[in-house]
């Protein structure tokens, strides 16, 4: 893993004046990448710099970047990601230290950039986000043990937590095709219900709609068919995170998931953040894997690395804001009905890395995946519905007065995601939003 540099100075500032706000999700500090449109014109990659966008295409045409920069900004004026995540961690990250450069405002090239700024930056709010890679594959993993174990109990209490689950990171091959960037809607999903009293199963829109906070990650170089990625090299094969809705219908997932798991009621939506925070931005927030129980087994020889159980976790604290149409009409604001961290994960990401190709599977740039739901061993860390509200027996009250067990439509979900550390520059990942639509 790498090191602190010069990009994570707390002293730094911007010549950006929004990016400079101690509440600002996106200081100098951060810098996170993903694709946006202006006016339905093609789209292009930028940095998020507070309120702005930066314009990789353009700062590359002044010739502003070199070296590796360079190639990582070539890379990068297309319509996705994925050729330059092709590149792995370097080039991003000589790209993010010289972005930082130019953004600086005492940079060597300030007094060029401010002249430039018109062409050079976009107005955040201006920006149509769109989805920041071509998803080829996309695994999703059941990594948050106090998920498991709440939603276990729930879902399938003969079995709540499975025999196999702190010795393997278990995870399913999810649907990449509806992989979506988070603000817009997400159609009602129907399927099969469970059987009621006649004992024949239904059809219909889901009555148990969910949301899971989950985090996701991205993959940059891969590797061979048949070349299993070492545990103590995983790391480097990931470029960068981002916020992640398992959307879930658990009636429908309750009927269909024996024998072979999630199906329909995981299919119809996944949705990410527009923006992706670099690897190298994290650096200061990384801690110790998840510490475990006295009696529970250390992991096996090829998922365990001192340096992954010494930082690979990350520090990350989530928040979940539900508001539901009534909600707005009245011009009330959402409200936070659960809190976690990304700190609750029993298996970091190398490891989920290195497990995912031990059996030779090949990992291509941009796969993303999902860490699973990530929810605290505190009742209001519970980060689903289904464990927030015991399946619907213990349905929340809002500002409103309306009662939810579930999501029903209308509802908006907002998560946010955010990184504080004493003697750093906190840093966010924005907004992920997602509107039911019957």
């Amino acid at each position: 893993m790498t090191t602190l540099d010069e990009t994570h100075d707390p002293h730094r500032r911007s010549w950006v004046e929004s990016a400079n706000a101690p509440d600002t999700d996106f200081p100098i500090q951060n810098l996170p990448i993903g694709v946006f449109s202006l006016d339905g014109r093609s789209p292009r990659c930028g940095i998020a710099i507070g309120d702005a966008v930066l314009d990789i295409g353009i700062a590359h045409d002044k010739g502003w970047f070199t070296g590796d920069a360079a190639i990582a900004a070539e890379s990068a004026i297309t319509a996705s990601l994925n050729d330059l995540f092709s590149l792995g961690c370097s080039p991003l990250r000589e790209l993010r230290r010289q972005a930082a450069s130019i953004l600086a405002h005492d940079g060597p090239l300030a007094k060029s950039t401010r002249a430039a700024r018109e062409g050079l930056l976009h107005a955040r709010d201006a920006c149509a986000m769109q989805l920041p890679v071509r998803v080829g594959n996309y695994t999703d993993f059941y990594a948050g043990i106090y998920h498991a174990k709440a939603a276990g109990a729930l879902l399938t209490p003969e079995d709540p937590l499975p025999k196999n689950y702190k010795w393997v990171p278990i995870a399913y091959h999810g649907r990449a095709s509806s992989v979506r960037v988070g603000g817009g809607t997400i159609k009602h999903p129907h399927g099969q219900r469970p059987p009621e009293d006649d004992g024949r199963p239904g059809f219909g829109p889901s009555r148990r709609l969910d949301f899971e906070l989950e985090m996701g990650f991205f993959i940059g170089k891969g590797n061979a068919l048949g070349q299993p990625i070492d545990i103590a090299g995983a790391g480097e094969h990931i470029v960068g995170f981002t916020l992640l809705n398992d959307w879930s219908a658990r009636d429908i997932q309750r009927w269909e998931m024996f024998p072979l798991g999630p199906f329909l009621s995981k299919n119809f939506s996944t949705s990410i953040s527009p923006w992706i925070v670099t690897a190298d931005a994290l650096l200061p927030f990384r801690t110790p894997a998840m510490a475990r129980d006295a009696v529970d087994p250390a992991p096996l020889d090829y998922l365990l690395d001192a340096d992954d159980q010494r930082r690979g976790g990350i520090d990350v604290a989530l928040s979940v804001q539900l508001q539901t149409a009534l909600m707005r009409g009245k011009g009330m604001p959402a409200v936070e009905i659960l809190h976690s961290n990304a700190r609750h994960l029993y298996w970091t990401p190398a490891q989920m890395v290195a497990h995912h190709t031990c059996g030779g599977c090949d990992l291509q740039p941009g796969d993303l995946i999902g860490t699973g739901t990530i929810s605290g061993p505190e009742p209001d860390q519970l980060s689903s519905m289904l464990e927030l509200t015991a399946a619907g027996a213990r349905p929340i009250t809002l500002p409103s007065g309306e009662r939810r067990g579930f999501l029903e439509d209308g509802d908006e979900v907002v998560f946010t995601g955010k990184c504080h550390r004493d003697g750093f520059v906190s840093i966010g990942f924005g907004e992920l939003r997602g509107r039911i639509t019957a």
